[in-house]
C-alpha cells in the first residue's frame, strides 16, 4: 500500500516545522539495504522518522514463505502505532529494502515529547488509532490469530480480552478447514485449544494472562523502586485516575485484573454521557480513555489482579496474583464491581457459553445465527441497552424483568424504544429458575409469578443484568459499610480513623479511606452515584487528594 492511499490520518502530511522538531528529538543513521529497523517480537523499538527511502511494514506467515507487506512509509512520514504508546511487542516487522536515513527516537524519549508537545502529540495519535483501525481490519490482524472451538467459554474469554483492547487479530474456528490446516501445521491438537499463534510463538491453551505475558503487555517494575500512584481497577473511574496522574506529572501504574473498561466497556450505546448527543459505546469510551492516559505515560497492565493490599516502612504495597508487590507512595482503588449471578443449578456450566454479562458484536453475532429468541435479564438502564442492541441486531428478544413496572428502574427514552421496537416482548413479574442445554445454553425455565406458572422457553442465549457486589474481597483492614463497599472521608466514624490520622495530625482528604494515603472512586465507593460519568470526575477529583497526600499539592 502506498503511503498517500491510506489518507491524511493514517499518514499525516508534517510541515517543515514539525518535522524539525520530530528530528530535533532524535538522532539521525544511515540505514543499508535490507537492514531490518525492527521485528515481529522486539520489545523496546524506536519511533521512526524516514528521511530518504521506504520502509515496509511485513506480516510472517506462520506457516512459511515470504513476508507480507502490510503498507509502506516513504519520505517524510513516521513509522508506528499504538504499540509506541502501550509497550506491546511488535507484531510486525518494518524494513527498508533498498536502504536510507532515518531518524530514531527512543520510547522514552517519544513518550516525553507526546506530553509536551499537544501540536504534534495530536497528529500522531491520530495516526496510530487510524493505523490501529487498519491493522485490525485487515491482513495484519492475522499477525495474532486465536483458534479455538465457537462454543468455548475459554476462547470467548481470551477473544473478549483481545477485543476489550482493541488488539489486531483473526478468529479462526478450529472446526473448519483453515483452523484445521492452521493446527496441523503448527504441531498443536484441538487438546490444546485455545490456541494463539503469533509471528514468534504457539501458545497452546492460551489463556488472557498468557497472552499478555507474551505480547509484553503484563505488569513490568519500571527503573523506579516505588511509583507514585497505583491505580486499582481500569473502568471509567481508575482510567479517569490514571490519565489524570500521569497527566500531572505522577508516575502512575494501572492494573487491572480482566479488561480495561470495567461494566461500561459493554455497554452497546451511553447516551446520557456530557459531550456525546449522540452516544457513544462503552468500547470506544474506554479506548479512548486508555489512549489518554498511556499518551501521558500511565503503565497499563491487564489481566492483572491485585489480591492485597498493605502499609509498612511509610509505602503502600499493592500484591499481585503472580506474587508480584508494587511499593507506591498512593493508591487509587477503583475496583469496580462484580456481576451478580442467579442461584440456579447448572448455572456455571454456562457462563460464557451461552450465558453472558454483556452484550457486545461478539455474542449479537452468535446469537442472531440462532433462530431461538435471546432472553435479557434486569428492570435497569444496562439490561435495556443490552435488549435494544441485541434486536438491532436480528434477534427477537425478551426481557425478563422482575418486579411489575419497567419505568421503576429504567430511563424513561430506553422504556420508549423498548416499547416501540417489533422485536422485544417485556416480560413483568417473571424469574430466571431454570437454565439447561447440551454442550451449552439451549433453554431456560421462567416463572411467571402473577400468573403461578412456569414456561420452558429455546433460548439462543441468556443476558444477565441485575447488579453487581463490590470487589472489596482482597482489601483487608480497609472500613467498608455492611454491603461491602469502600467508605470514605466524612462517611468515616471516628473509630476507623483517630488513630491513623490522629499521628498524621489531619482528617482524612475527599476520597480518602481509612488508610491514609488510598483512596476509592467510582462503583466501589459506598455512597457514589452509580453513572460512567460520576465514576469518571470521583476518578480525576481523587488524583487531588493524591497530591495533597503525598505533598505535590
Amino acid at each position: 500500500m502506498a503511503p498517500d492511499d491510506g489518507g491524511a490520518d493514517r499518514f499525516p502530511r508534517l510541515t517543515p516545522s514539525q518535522l524539525a522538531r520530530l528530528r530535533a528529538a532524535s538522532e539521525p543513521a544511515e540505514i543499508a539495504p535490507d537492514t531490518a529497523l525492527f521485528l515481529a517480537g522486539d520489545v523496546d523499538y524506536d519511533f521512526i522518522l524516514v528521511d530518504e527511502g521506504q520502509v515496509d511494514i511485513e506480516l510472517a506467515s506462520p506457516l512459511g514463505g515470504a513476508n507480507q507487506v502490510i503498507a509502506s512509509i516513504g519520505e517524510g512520514n513516521f513509522v508506528g502505532e499504538l504499540n509506541m504508546l502501550t509497550g506491546q511487542a511488535a507484531y510486525l516487522s518494518a524494513r527498508m529494502p533498498k536502504g536510507g536515513r532515518v531518524h530514531r527516537m527512543r520510547r522514552d524519549r517519544f513518550l516525553r515529547l507526546m506530553a509536551d508537545d499537544a501540536e504534534l502529540s495530536d497528529i500522531v495519535l491520530r495516526a496510530f488509532m487510524a493505523r490501529r483501525e487498519f491493522l485490525r481490519q485487515g491482513d495484519a490482524a492475522r499477525a495474532v490469530e486465536i483458534v479455538g472451538a465457537a462454543h468455548s467459554a475459554d476462547t470467548l474469554k481470551l477473544r473478549n480480552w483481545a477485543s476489550r483492547l482493541e488488539l489486531p487479530h483473526a478468529w479462526i474456528d478450529a472446526e473448519t478447514p483453515d483452523g484445521t490446516e492452521l493446527l496441523d501445521a503448527v504441531g498443536v491438537s484441538v487438546a490444546d485449544l485455545p490456541v494463539v499463534v503469533t509471528p514468534t510463538g504457539v501458545l497452546p491453551r492460551a489463556t488472557p494472562g498468557i497472552l499478555a505475558e507474551h505480547l509484553n503487555l503484563s505488569y513490568r517494575a519500571g527503573g523506579r523502586t516505588t511509583v507514585d500512584l497505583v491505580v486499582v481497577g481500569g473502568g471509567p473511574g481508575g482510567l479517569a485516575a490514571a490519565l489524570y496522574g500521569a497527566s500531572e506529572g505522577l508516575d502512575t501504574v494501572l492494573v487491572e485484573g480482566v479488561a480495561v473498561g470495567g461494566q461500561a466497556a459493554p455497554s452497546s450505546r451511553i447516551e446520557n454521557y456530557l459531550g456525546f448527543p449522540s452516544g457513544l459505546s462503552g468500547a470506544d469510551l474506554t479506548t479512548r480513555a486508555l489512549v489518554q492516559a498511556q499518551k501521558f505515560g500511565a503503565r497499563v497492565s491487564s489481566p492483572c489482579e491485585s489480591v492485597a493490599l498493605t502499609t509498612g516502612d511509610g509505602e503502600l504495597v499493592v500484591a499481585l496474583h503472580d506474587g508480584t508487590r508494587i511499593a507506591t507512595h498512593a493508591v487509587v482503588v477503583a475496583s469496580g464491581a462484580r456481576y451478580r449471578t442467579l442461584p440456579l443449578a447448572r448455572w456455571g456450566d454456562f457462563e460464557d457459553n451461552g450465558i453472558y454479562y454483556a452484550a457486545t458484536e461478539l455474542e449479537a453475532r452468535a446469537c442472531a445465527a440462532s433462530e431461538d429468541e435471546v432472553v435479557v435479564v434486569g428492570g435497569a438502564n444496562s439490561a435495556g441497552q443490552a435488549a435494544v442492541f441485541l434486536a438491532g441486531k436480528g434477534s427477537r428478544v425478551r426481557l425478563v424483568v422482575r418486579g411489575d413496572d419497567l419505568t421503576a428502574g429504567m430511563s424513561s427514552y430506553l422504556v420508549e424504544r423498548i416499547d416501540a421496537h417489533p422485536r422485544i416482548t417485556v416480560q413483568l413479574r417473571t424469574e430466571v429458575v431454570g437454565v439447561d442445554g447440551e454442550d451449552g445454553l439451549d433453554r431456560v425455565v421462567l416463572a411467571d409469578r402473577g400468573a403461578g406458572t412456569e414456561t420452558e422457553v429455546p433460548c439462543a442465549g441468556l443476558f444477565c443484568f441485575i447488579g453487581a457486589v463490590p470487589a472489596t474481597a482482597w482489601l483487608d483492614g480497609l472500613h467498608l459499610d455492611r454491603s461491602g463497599f469502600v467508605v470514605t472521608d466524612t462517611a468515616l466514624p471516628r473509630s476507623a480513623t483517630h488513630r491513623a490520622y490522629g499521628l498524621l495530625g489531619r482528617a482524612p482528604l475527599p476520597f480518602e479511606t481509612s488508610m491514609p494515603g488510598v483512596f476509592a472512586a467510582g462503583d466501589v465507593r459506598a455512597g457514589s452515584v452509580k453513572r460512567v460519568a460520576a465514576a469518571v470526575g470521583e476518578g480525576s477529583s481523587a488524583v487531588r487528594s493524591v497530591h495533597q497526600a503525598i505533598g505535590g499539592a
